[in-house]
């Protein structure tokens, strides 16, 4: 495993725009919550906000990013971790460029409680295509020895941006122990029509096992937040979500798919999240 070197956040410039989906088949099985993983001998505590580290994903078959994001100025050891999902055509480093750090700092500094933001690439709509690259597989198998590396507790929590709330929500249905799922803009398909014409599923099967939207049974609203922009091409899906699913919050305001929406809505969701760890 290659390991990168801590880096501050002004010392990244990136762009990032999430947009909309790809495929997954099979229908998952939701399962308990991981056994403790003991940090290795080798593990180190956090020494500044930004961390950008490039471990090697056996079930992605490539090096990753995997960003973790952690308030200034606390004790990160033991931080509580929610595992942060981009969209398509994006990265990990985009929740750097949407100023994630800087959120994270400022809600300690009103009171909150600290935690930590892990980003990691991915693809694929966050879920297996069946050509050796499984970014679902990543999260629950490999994220949590990257965790444990870095002396942060597992993932309790997760949040997805437009594809990444895709994926967000498919993690959510797997891992049934997460007590916080945050999603902005997510990108579903209420239609078989819908998704056939965006070219994201290899088949309406495929599409069926996959869509969030037919599960909604498979997740605990209890921890559910949703965001979305009264502009927002997925705006009718995502009220579907909400009236179907009854989040603990949800939020339909002005805004659109873009980074600008996403930067306001944020800091919002990061702190239903940390309530919730």
């Amino acid at each position: 495993m290659r390991w990168g070197t801590d880096v501050s956040r002004r010392g990244v410039l990136l762009g990032g725009t999430a947009a909309l989906v790809a495929a997954c088949s099979g229908r998952p099985t939701p399962v308990g919550p991981p056994a403790p993983i003991a940090p290795p001998a080798s593990a180190s505590a956090l020494t500044r906000p930004v961390t950008v580290l490039r471990p090697h994903s056996a079930a992605r078959g490539r090096d990753v990013d995997l960003v973790l994001m952690v308030p200034e100025g606390v004790p990160t050891s033991g931080l509580p971790v929610c595992v942060a999902l981009h969209g398509r055509g994006a990265n990990a480093r985009t929740f750097l460029d949407l100023g994630v750090p800087q959120m994270l700092t400022d809600l300690v500094r009103t009171g909150a409680r600290p935690f930590a933001v892990a980003a990691v690439d991915g693809d694929h709509y966050w879920v297996g295509t069946g050509g050796g690259d499984d970014p679902q597989r990543m999260l629950t198998d490999e994220v949590p020895g990257w965790l444990a590396g870095s002396n942060l507790r597992p993932m309790t929590g997760v949040l997805g941006v437009s594809m990444g709330g895709f994926g967000a929500l498919s993690l959510a249905r797997r891992r049934r122990d997460l007590t916080a799922v945050a999603t902005c803009s997510a990108a579903l398909f209420r239609t078989w029509s819908e998704a056939k014409a965006r070219d994201v599923f290899a088949s309406e099967s495929q599409w069926q096992a996959a869509e969030p939207l037919l599960h909604l049974d498979e997740l605990s609203p209890g921890s559910l937040g949703v965001w979305c922009g009264a502009s927002d091409p997925f705006l009718a899906a995502n009220r579907r979500l909400i009236d179907r699913a009854g989040p603990a919050t949800s939020h339909i305001t002005p805004g659109a798919h873009t980074d600008s929406y996403w930067r306001g809505v944020l800091p919002d969701a990061l702190r239903f999240v940390g309530e919730r760890l």
